[in-house]
């Protein structure tokens, strides 16, 4: 039986939550996520954990945030005047925008708070800091 190894292109079936129970994404009723094993295409925590597996194998496991998307960074929040803002921008929390940097890199922020005069912009991760849990199933593999 083939297992899961670098190189190999990978099929799954998932299941994802958070360890209060909220799914955050699942494949049920979808084609099943396909990637290559060890080209950086999934978290490295769920590559890991799929790593030997063969078609028709279930596993659960949990990815801590250091092997997911990565801790909180308070650094990477940012409040600014809402005069810096296009004025016919509606901001709400939850919304994601695209902004640059100083250096002209694009980077995908979500507001996390809005005020009269200022909005708060976060650059993390919605994942970030997050333990994610995850249940799969090994569909195929080439």
């Amino acid at each position: 039986m083939t297992q899961v190894k670098p190189g190999t292109q990978v099929k799954v079936h998932y299941t994802g939550t958070f360890d209060d129970g909220t799914e955050f994404d699942s494949s049920e009723g979808k084609p099943p996520l396909e990637f290559t094993c060890g080209e950086n295409q999934v978290i490295p925590g769920f590559e890991e954990a799929v790593a030997g597996m063969s078609v028709g194998e279930k596993k659960s496991f949990r990815v801590e945030p250091d092997k997911g998307y990565g801790e909180y960074d308070e650094q990477q929040q940012v409040v600014v005047e809402r005069s810096m803002l296009p004025e016919e921008l509606e901001l709400a929390e939850g919304v994601q925008l695209q902004v640059e940097t100083q250096s002209g890199e694009p980077v995908i922020v979500q507001v996390t708070n809005v005020a009269e005069d200022k909005v708060t912009l976060d650059a993390n991760h919605p994942f970030a800091g997050k333990v994610l849990n995850f249940v799969l199933e090994v569909v195929e593999v080439n």
